[in-house]
């Protein structure tokens, strides 16, 4: 038997679909795995107690990891909006489970404390959390030796209505995870899907999430020179949306994919010359506007699986890829498992999704974030 098993049922009968599912997973990995990793789509949501009970009777998990998604992928197939539940197990991978709820920090109104971990864990943590009660940010923050990665529940858009499943418990509300032993050395690749235009700035003027200038001119003057010098095709996609790069390791001479972490770009007030952008930026930064669209972001994903080896993954794309962004279905999937071959793939669309760019954790959109198993 393998060391990994995937499985995917879209019968739309609950108790059918996960019977299916199960009875692959022990083809696969046989009883007794030491993970279990389930993906509901929003027709399961209100049945996710039953298919807890079922996993655990039909395959005793020693843990067991889940959350609900608007569309589910195993394999190369992705399953977009329509009735779904995907499976995944491993064996040889002992993890430890956590619960990990969220509460304002006695030292500050503004800033949470995450309660669950001990201050020291460190390890990779596989990470499940609902969007509207789960500061993630503040995880990495509190517990900076972590390596975190996973998405957030996505089937549901409004508080309370998703489900994090963790071993026999049910939540609707802050993160379920798993800490990994240090003897498996699980990777991962976070394909932000943009390329970049103009040329790169340094910042030389900023103000919390504002740039005042880059390069010792107005930010808006630097847009409009970046804008003046492009083709038709790319201010076509500019007008589609701007991002803006972020380096992270500026100790590097050149920079190239995956050395930007990829923010919007929030505004721009023209009379003032300023931009603002979906993070804190500081003077000395350097940054590099970015443009996204289905051919960037396959073209990013492609070269970033290129060299990539695993027996198995984890997949936590954007609810906002799929056939949103591509022309053609199953796009990252298909991706990921041409890269892998024979690997066991599953996966979920999410409401963010959870990567490290450069060594350090962060809470990403539009994203691929693909976690590997040795």
């Amino acid at each position: 038997m393998s060391s990994y098993g995937a499985a995917l049922s879209e019968h739309p009968d609950t108790a059918r679909a996960v019977g299916e599912a199960i009875s692959e997973i022990l083809g696969a990995v046989g009883d007794s795995p030491d993970l279990v990793v389930v993906f509901i789509t929003g027709h399961h949501l209100h049945k996710a107690s039953e298919i807890l009970s079922a996993i655990h009777t039909g395959l005793n998990p020693k843990a067991t990891i889940g959350a609900s998604a608007v569309s589910v992928l195993c394999g190369a197939k992705e399953v977009e909006d329509s009735p779904a539940i995907a499976l995944w197990a491993a064996k040889d991978c002992p993890v430890r489970s956590v619960r990990l709820t969220a509460a304002k920090s006695p030292e500050s109104s503004q800033d949470w404390r995450i309660c669950g971990l001990e201050d020291d864990a460190q390890g990779t943590l596989l990470l499940l959390s609902d969007p509207f009660s789960f500061p993630s940010n503040a995880l990495w923050k509190q517990h900076p030796r972590l390596t975190v990665v996973g998405g957030m529940a996505s089937a549901v858009g409004h508080i309370r209505s998703n489900r994090l499943i963790l071993n026999r418990s049910v939540y609707d509300d802050g993160a379920v995870a798993v800490l990994t032993d240090p003897s498996v050395r699980i990777e991962s690749v976070v394909s932000q899907g943009c390329r970049p235009i103009g040329m790169p700035f340094t910042i030389t003027k900023s103000h919390g999430n504002l740039i005042l200038e880059m390069g010792g001119r107005s930010a808006v003057q630097r847009l409009r020179e970046t804008l003046a010098g492009l083709d038709e095709a790319d201010r076509v996609l500019v007008g589609k949306g701007l991002h803006m790069g972020i380096v992270i390791d500026e100790h590097k001479s050149e920079f190239e994919r995956g050395d930007f972490l990829i923010r919007s770009l929030l505004g721009a007030d023209e009379q003032a010359g300023v931009l603002a952008v979906g993070e804190t930026v500081e003077v000395g930064t350097t940054v590099q506007f970015q443009v996204r669209d289905a051919a960037s972001a396959d073209a990013d994903l492609r070269g970033l699986m290129a060299d990539v080896q695993a027996n198995a993954a984890l997949v936590f794309t954007c609810n906002g890829r799929g056939t949103h962004l591509f022309s053609e279905p199953h796009h990252d999937a298909q991706v990921v498992k041409q890269a892998l071959g024979d690997a066991n793939v599953a996966g979920m669309f999410c409401a963010g999704e959870i990567g490290p760019i450069a060594g350090k954790n962060f809470l990403h959109g539009f994203t691929a974030s693909v976690v590997l198993f040795p």
